[in-house]
Formats: C-alpha cells, sequence, structure tokens
C-alpha cells in the first residue's frame, strides 16, 4: 500500500494532470477522448469546478505528481446534483503501488462528506485493473453499453459501475 500523500489539486498541479491524462488520451481506452486534453481547457476544467463539491486530489510521490482524482458531476440535470462521477489516473511509473486505491477510498469519503449519494465509474470493459479496483471498495455493475465507443480501430464496451454512500 502507498504512503504517498494525498492533497487538493492547485493550479501548480495543472501541468503535471494533464501530462498523465494525455499518456492515457494517446495510449490507452482509459479514457475515450481520441485527442490531446490542451492546458486551456484543463483550466477551464479545474476553474469552474466547486471544489467542495467536486474535488480534484492529487498523490505526491518525491514531490512529483504521481496520480490523480476528481469527483465530477453526472449528468447536466438538476436531479442529477447527488451522483457523482469518478475518475482515477496513475501515472505509468507509479502503477501497483496503492495509488489508485488510496485516491478511490479518499473519493468515497469526501463524496459522503459533501452529502452525495452515489458515485458512477464509467469503465472501458477491456480496463481490467479499474474495474477490479471498483468492485473491490463496494461498487456494483450497473450496467454495460455494448460497442458504445470507438478507438484505436476497435470497439469498446463501457461498463458502468455505482456505489451507493
Amino acid at each position: 500500500m502507498s504512503s504517498a500523500p494525498l492533497r487538493p489539486a492547485t493550479l501548480d498541479d495543472l501541468p503535471a494532470i494533464n501530462a498523465i491524462y494525455n499518456f492515457y488520451v494517446l495510449t490507452s481506452t482509459a479514457t475515450y477522448q481520441t485527442q490531446p486534453e490542451s492546458d486551456e481547457a484543463r483550466l477551464t476544467w479545474f476553474s469552474e469546478r466547486d471544489l467542495a463539491l467536486h474535488p480534484v486530489m492529487v498523490a505526491e510521490v518525491d514531490g512529483r505528481v504521481a496520480a490523480w482524482g476528481s469527483l465530477s458531476r453526472f449528468g447536466k440535470r438538476e436531479a442529477f446534483a447527488g451522483t457523482v462521477e469518478n475518475s482515477i489516473y496513475v501515472h505509468p511509473d507509479f502503477q501497483r503501488r496503492g495509488l489508485g486505491r488510496a485516491l478511490l477510498a479518499d473519493q468515497l469519503e469526501r463524496a459522503a462528506a459533501a452529502g452525495h449519494h452515489t458515485i458512477i465509474a464509467a469503465i472501458s470493459g477491456e480496463q481490467n485493473a479499474s474495474l477490479n479496483l471498483h468492485l473491490a471498495h463496494g461498487f456494483t455493475h450497473a450496467g454495460r453499453l455494448v460497442e458504445a465507443g470507438w478507438k484505436f480501430n476497435q470497439w469498446l464496451d463501457l461498463v458502468y459501475l455505482q456505489k451507493i454512500i
């Protein structure tokens, strides 16, 4: 298990957050985004959040952002206000060190403290490590969209997992 400290992300962390994310955009089905996120879009993403309700956390290892996670709005309609979607991305140099587990445990605590009712995880069907991480933290299967995404010349299933807090 990792002993990397978690802390709220700051504006200074955005380049590292974006670099980690863009690695997965270009090399993985962990995100269905196909073009790298611009620095400007990442700044907008961060600046327009209510960080009390939708926090962004980072895990540091030796002063370096090694992983990050966020809770985001799920859906645009008002009735979804008590539902959040989570995201976790670990720098490839720091995988298998417990950073994802630490971030997910923190997300569960923060979601409960913020008064959210449920967390949704939307995970590509072949991302077994992410699926297993969420299942180990009490998430349950909520649905599967077959061949819902197209990336790297293949159709991808999208699996929805859910945890009532």
